[in-house]
């Protein structure tokens, strides 16, 4: 393994050994730590980012004008930089052309002895000195605009002059620059090669003489030329763009005041009008959230005739209809609420008449005939589950005119518990129903109301019985954390998909042409479920067709507690859908072997009935754990609990399988 790598693996392993991250967990203290403190100053912006969407148009304006002019500055100050490089580039031509014209005249000067020019001749000097003279002539009519180059042939270039070919050595170059440096050695080689005249963009550079001058961008032409011998030379003309540089830098200077002085003007404007429009949907949303609220006397003030006057005219308009028919329906169920109660109350008073008059006809019954002996019967039944009617009548409008009380005091739900299996035990043995309780080997204590509580579970419990098919019903008890909870199952007929979430309406049916072998109301599980929720509790459903069901009733140990889980899961561990998955596991686990219907111990299945193993001699003391994931729902989620907390619950999952 090459060093390189096996260092890299031992600083993963150091880093995942505890020193850094943590194995298991998604980026280790440090990473966390990190994002928190960097998340902690960001969440205030961030939230006033989604909450505000006036400083969203703002900042979009912004952003859209800022692109804006720094395209439009790039165009700009492209267009400017081309025009000033091209009228230097066509001044410079006309220049250096004027400039090779005059050197190639004086090398071309006819031999003179004497007269006023005879510095310029030939005559008495060689090509070294008229090549330096040529050098001062030239750039001294520059004035500073452009400086001259003089190459010999081939000079630098590191290739060899023709055979025989004198000429200039070296090089001369006016103003301090350096002749070598200030000319490409691309552009000497196509002078070199070439008979034409040639440019390019570079640097012009100075020596030592000149102090500390910095290099200056130049246009530099050039041509190969003759001297006074005949013999080849470079002449080089450098056209310094400094001038140009400035006038440029000041155009951007010019176009980045501008651009933003226009993106501020822009902002503010757009923050102008932003703030007209948004201003009254801010008021809006306050009276909005008011009405929601209960104020329903909120109105918007409206002012003008535009678009948002007419929305404020709407909005108004719909508040006053709103507050209309919420008044109208408070009426409504003002009315019936007094209709029901006061037709409860009424009715009791004749029920009471017809009740004596029914009990003496029943007792008197082994005197009259068979068909009215059954008569007898039949009224005396009915006349119960009248009164029944009655009652869960004026219990429910109680709870709908908010006057329902709450009694809470501390209570073991065991003792509930065995008084309600003791009441269903009749019905349980005509049925031919066994009635199991699990989890009761340790106190359920919680604050409750006992008469409340006993009532929604002798509703579930009877429920149960009634629609169990003859088969176990199996209550469970539980406790973790700050909840309770006790699950009553049935293996049954079950729940169709969508009814776990209607079985809790009054009046519901899941089949309505089933007889009510118990005489029940209809009213039954609504009662309850309002019973859970005076007690801050969740009363849930599940159940699959031909699989039975399961009702939870969840409760807060502590009276006003809020909860957060509950004990039992939804989905009880005997469902055909975790039937199935611990099944498919312990498949895997034990090689292929095993499947639907066989169990990891190798005993199979009954189809027609669900087994129910016996209750545990051993008192466990380890506490049920909560399942976390057991949130409150609407009856119809189910809840699957992990596979660790399976052996956990061992002393209270008497269904599962």
């Amino acid at each position: 393994m090459p060093p390189g790598k096996a260092r890299g693996g031992s600083w993963r392993r150091a880093l995942r050994g505890g020193r850094v991250l943590q194995d298991g967990a998604p980026g280790g203290p440090l990473l966390r730590l990190f994002v928190r403190l960097v998340r902690r100053p960001l969440l205030p912006a961030v939230r006033i980012w989604r909450r505000n969407i006036q400083l969203r148009v703002v900042a979009a304006t912004l952003l859209m004008s800022l692109a804006v002019v720094l395209a439009l500055g790039f165009v700009v100050i492209a267009q400017v930089s081309k025009g000033l490089l091209d009228a230097k580039e066509e001044a410079a031509q006309s220049q250096a052309a004027g400039g090779f014209a005059v050197a190639q005249e004086k090398a071309n000067t006819p031999f003179a002895v004497d007269g006023p020019d005879a510095t310029d001749n030939k005559v008495g000097r060689d090509a070294s000195t008229w090549m330096n003279s040529l050098v001062k002539q030239l750039a001294s009519g520059g004035q500073t605009a452009f400086e001259v180059v003089a190459l010999g042939a081939g000079t630098g270039t590191g290739e060899q002059t023709a055979p025989g070919a004198q000429g200039v050595k070296g090089a001369r170059a006016s103003g301090n620059v350096d002749p070598t440096a200030s000319v490409p050695l691309t552009l000497r080689r196509s002078v070199n090669h070439g008979t034409g005249t040639f440019k390019t963009f570079w640097q012009i550079r100075y020596t030592a003489g000149a102090g500390e001058k910095p290099p200056e961008p130049a246009l530099v032409i050039g041509k190969r030329l003759t001297d006074i011998n005949g013999d080849p030379y470079d002449l080089y003309y450098l056209f310094p763009l400094t001038q140009e540089e400035e006038s440029l830098n000041l155009v951007k200077v010019t176009i980045a005041t501008a651009g933003v002085f226009v993106v501020v003007l822009l902002g503010a404007i757009a923050w102008l009008v932003v703030r007209q429009v948004v201003t009254p949907v801010r008021m809006a949303a306050g009276i909005a959230e008011r009405l929601s609220a209960g104020r329903l006397q909120e109105r918007m003030k409206v002012t003008g005739e535009d678009d948002i006057a007419r929305l404020g005219e709407a909005f108004n308009k719909m508040a006053q209809n709103l507050q209309l028919k919420i008044q109208q329906l408070e009426d409504l169920s003002r009315l019936q609420r007094r209709f029901v109660s006061d037709v409860s109350h009424e009715l009791r008073t004749p029920l009471t008449t017809v009740r004596m008059a029914a009990d003496v006809i029943h007792d008197a019954r082994a005197d009259f005939d068979p068909v009215t002996a059954r008569s007898a019967e039949l009224l005396a039944g009915q006349l119960d589950r009248f009164e029944s009617l009655l009652s869960d009548l004026l219990e429910i409008s109680r709870f709908d005119a908010g006057a329902a009380d709450l009694q809470a005091e501390p209570i073991d739900l065991r003792d509930v518990v065995r008084r309600v299996i003791d009441g269903a035990e009749p019905l349980a043995e005509h049925k031919g129903t066994r009635i199991r309780v699990l989890g009761d080997t340790q106190p359920v204590i919680a604050e409750a109301d006992a008469r409340r509580v006993e009532r929604v579970l002798r509703n579930l419990v009877v429920n149960a019985v009634e629609h169990g098919e003859g088969r176990d019903v199996v209550v469970r008890l539980a406790s973790a954390g700050g909840a309770v909870a006790v699950a009553v199952r049935d293996y049954g007929v079950g729940l169709k998909p969508g009814e776990a979430t209607r079985v809790f309406n009054r009046f519901w049916r899941a089949d309505p042409a089933r007889a009510r072998t118990t005489g029940g109301t209809g009213l039954g599980l609504s009662i309850a479920v309002e019973d859970a929720r005076l007690h801050g509790g969740w009363l849930q459903a599940w159940g699959e067709p031909g699989g039975g069901s399961q009702f939870r009733l969840t409760l807060p140990r502590t009276a006003d507690e809020p909860l957060r889980g509950s004990p039992i899961p939804l989905e009880p561990e005997d469902s055909r859908g975790n039937r199935a998955r611990a099944a498919a596991e312990a498949a895997g686990r034990a090689g292929g072997t095993g499947g639907p219907g066989s169990h990891p111990d190798g005993r199979t299945e009954r189809p027609d009935r669900d087994p129910i193993p016996p209750r545990p001699a051993v008192t466990t003391a380890l506490p049920v754990p909560a399942d976390p994931t057991a949130l409150p729902g609407n009856g119809s989620r189910v809840v699957a609990r992990p596979a660790d907390q399976s052996a956990a619950q061992e002393d209270g999952s008497g269904g599962g399988r």
